[in-house]
This record gives C-alpha cells, structure tokens and sequence, in this order.
C-alpha cells in the first residue's frame, strides 16, 4: 500500500524538524564529565591552598571521636547498628575522606564573607588568587574550585564585578594563564534574564581582556528565590536564565534558605524538605532535563558540633556531645536521601564534620540498591530486544535507562568502580560511559 503523504511534503516536515532547536543539545554544559557530589562553601577571607585536606582531617577526627566503627556510625544515623551496608560502606568513607575529602569547594564573597570594606575584599580577592595559585602548584586543590560573588543587585553589582576582575587577572597573572581544570563562578539570587546576560558577558569580556581561551571560565546561577523559578509574568524561568548565560553556564544551584524566606515561610520551617522546596526543584529538573546542566541542592544549616567545649569535661557533657552531633548527623543524613530520592545528586556542606554524612549516604543509597538493580540490568540486557520481568517488577525502555543511569551515578559518586559495575550488569565500560540505553540494545541487536 503506498504511503498516504506524499514524499515532497514529508521532506517539507523534515526539515522544518532539522531547523527547529534541539533542547537536548541546548546546554552542553559539562554533562560528559564527572559531577562532584557536593560543593563545600567557605568564607574567602578563610580560604587557603590546603583547605580541602584540613577539612578532611576534621572530618576524621569527628569520624573517630564520634563514630569510631560502622555499628556506631549506623547507629548515629538511625540505622541497626548490624547494618551491612553501612558496614560495607565505612572503610569507603575513611579513604575517601584521607584521598579526596572535598570534590569541589566554592570560596565564597558572598554570605560566608558577608558586606565588608571594599578595602577588606579587595584584598581577600587577591590573597584568595594567590592561594589558588599556591594550590595548583602544590597539587592541593580539590578537582573542582572556584568562587561565588555577589549578587547584582543595584547595591552590590558593582563590588560583585570588581571582585571577579581583581581575583581572575590576579591568578592569570600568577599563574601565566593556567586555571584550575573545572572553575567555576557561581552567582547568587538571580532574578532576571538581563542579570544573568550581564553575567554571561562580563565573563566572555574577562576571557578576552586575558587572552583566556572562550569559556575557560564556566558559570553557575543560584536558584533561589521565587522569581528564579518564575518570572513577573509567570512565566518558567530557569531555563530562561540559564540560555541567557550561554554554554558557559553548568549548573543550577538550589538555595533553600532564601527561597523558602522569599515564599514568606517562618524561619522554623524553612528546611531542606519543606514541600516548597521539592516544588521548586520539580520545576528546576522538568526545565533542565536532557540539558546536561547539573543541579545541586542546598545544605543543611544544623551543624554537627559538640554543645560543651574544652577538657575535664563530665560523663553528662561528653553524653550531651555525642547526641548533638548524632543528631545533626542524622538530620543531614537523612536530607541528603531526600535529595538523592528526588534526583539532586549533589548538595552543599557548610561544615567540615558534614563530609562524613554526605558519603555515608551517597555510598549507602547506591550500595542498598545495588544488587537488585544490578540483575534487572542484567537481566534486559541480555534480553535486549524484548520487554522483561523480574519477579514482580516489569521493565520497559525507559526503565532500562533508568537503571543505566543508576550505575552512571553509582561510578559517579565512588559507591562502585566502573569494572564493578560491569562485571554485574554485562554492559562493558564504554556502553557504561555512553549513557545511553538505545546504543546498548543497537549494540546487541548488531
């Protein structure tokens, strides 16, 4: 039977599709690298070049004082203290924690530096560079870095870009040239697409007026208060920020705090799981989605320190130590899974002592998962060209790539190694690094 539309106006569709912008390729962002599971922020005027190993040395220090073993460390995050995966995952977190305790830090002018003399930051801008410098050198930063500025509203937009120019023609000068592999420049409380153009251009002019090569220096916006999400005429307005900024532009940061203050919600429910906040990450991921954009969510604000400080301290006090910092371990814990649930696979810590939590529940919410996603992956692939069941769990192909992505993230974060991953599932290390379930069954069906 010959076909109903003419071959003349088929061609005439297809290239009106060819035409047409394909989301899926709008942002290549640095989707085909690895993303960091958290971003530590700390005060600039604090920053220096092995701030990320003496973070990590807290963190073991708090690990060892507070949790010493894995029955103790479950415990402290509300789980049986027989827990087999924590037991699995704990001498995961003490290496990670003595090799690579932060994956990406962000020193920060903004809150963690706060409204200082422009004197003060002047100079906090040029000493953070020389640490930067310092750090490359002595091969102590962590494998992503860069700086926050602030905002660009009327009142601080000025000192935002001076900052930016101080510290950029600053480590250019040190260093010949060179910047960090991933450096990023985050910048907070957008509101508008013309802030967000403004932003994307100022650093195209510092590229060019340093002899940087185009989009050296990589951009990140902060979602954080309600017009982020939508504009003054309702309409979605992530996406619109972040086209304003170019490729350039990476990620999309959640700011919780702000974003639930702007929704006129009490400081004593503001938090990471108020259901404001899942709307408004909802919102970022159905805008983001196949963008290649990484999202982040924001931090827990209880910080894991002990209630009473000093030696000769009593039972009772040392007791009183304990449940603080047991507790605001939970409460982290427990966040992160909520982050994780939602599909926010990184996250900002505030506090040294955080980092345990963070790759406790990184590591336990992949390892938990493990086996069984591991035989339905299996299990469809090897019956690559037909629909599959496992028990009581039926898998098409939008379920395969789910459970591909999986173990995407699962290499991702450190939970497993690449040759683990394909050892369980048959799919062979470059399928694994395709990220793509179409190619696999391409592959078996030959």
């Amino acid at each position: 039977m010959d076909p109903t539309l003419p071959k003349k106006l088929l061609d005439g569709y297809a290239s009106r599709l060819d035409a047409a912008p394909d989301a899926m390729s709008a942002f290549p962002g640095e989707s085909g690298d690895r993303q960091p599971v958290h971003t530590v922020y700390g005060g600039a005027q604090i920053f220096q070049s092995d701030t990320a190993s003496r973070l990590g040395s807290v963190a073991l220090r708090m690990l060892e004082q507070y949790a010493p073993d894995a029955s103790a460390l479950s415990a402290a995050l509300g789980r049986d203290p027989a827990d087999p995966i924590v037991a699995a995952s704990y001498p995961r977190i003490v290496e990670k924690l003595q090799r690579e305790p932060v994956e990406d830090f962000r020193i920060d002018f903004e809150d963690g530096f706060g409204i200082r003399p422009d004197a003060d930051e002047d100079r906090a801008a040029l000493e953070a560079a020389d640490e930067v410098f310092a750090g490359m050198e002595q091969d102590t930063l962590p494998p992503f870095i860069g700086i926050r500025v602030k905002q660009l509203s009327p009142e601080l937009r000025n000192r935002a870009f001076r900052t930016l120019d101080l510290f950029t023609t600053r480590l250019v000068t040190r260093s010949g040239g060179r910047f960090p592999e991933h450096f990023h420049v985050t910048l907070p409380k957008v509101v508008s697409v013309e802030q967000a153009t403004v932003f994307g251009e100022a650093l195209a002019e510092l590229e060019e007026r340093l002899g940087l090569p185009t989009e050296t220096l990589k951009a990140e916006l902060m979602i954080e208060i309600t017009r982020s999400i939508f504009d003054e005429e309702g309409r979605v307005n992530v996406a619109r920020l972040v086209r304003a900024v170019g490729h350039r532009c990476v990620a999309a940061h959640f700011g919780t705090y702000d974003y639930t203050a702007s929704c006129q919600i009490t400081a004593a429910y503001q938090g990471m799981t108020h259901p404001s906040c899942d709307f408004a990450r909802h919102v970022m991921q159905v805008s983001l989605a196949g963008t290649g954009v990484w999202m982040s969510d924001g931090a827990t604000n209880v910080m894991p320190v002990a209630t009473h400080k000093g030696d000769g301290l009593s039972a009772d006090q040392v007791a009183d130590n304990r449940r603080a910092v047991h507790h605001a371990w939970r409460l982290h814990f427990d966040e992160i899974r909520h982050s994780l649930v939602h599909g926010f696979y990184q996250g900002w810590d505030l506090h040294p002592a955080q980092l345990v939590t963070r790759y406790a529940a990184v590591q336990t919410f992949f390892l938990e998962s493990l086996d069984p996603a591991a035989k339905r992956l299996s299990n469809f692939v090897e019956k690559a060209t037909q629909a599959t069941l496992v028990g009581d769990v039926f898998d098409d192909a939008a379920t395969g790539q789910g459970l591909l992505n999986f173990f995407a993230r699962a290499i991702n974060s450190g939970a497993i190694t690449e040759a683990e991953a394909s050892a369980r599932t048959g799919v062979t290390p470059d399928e694994l690094r395709g990220r793509s379930f179409l190619r696999i069954l391409e592959n078996r069906r030959g």
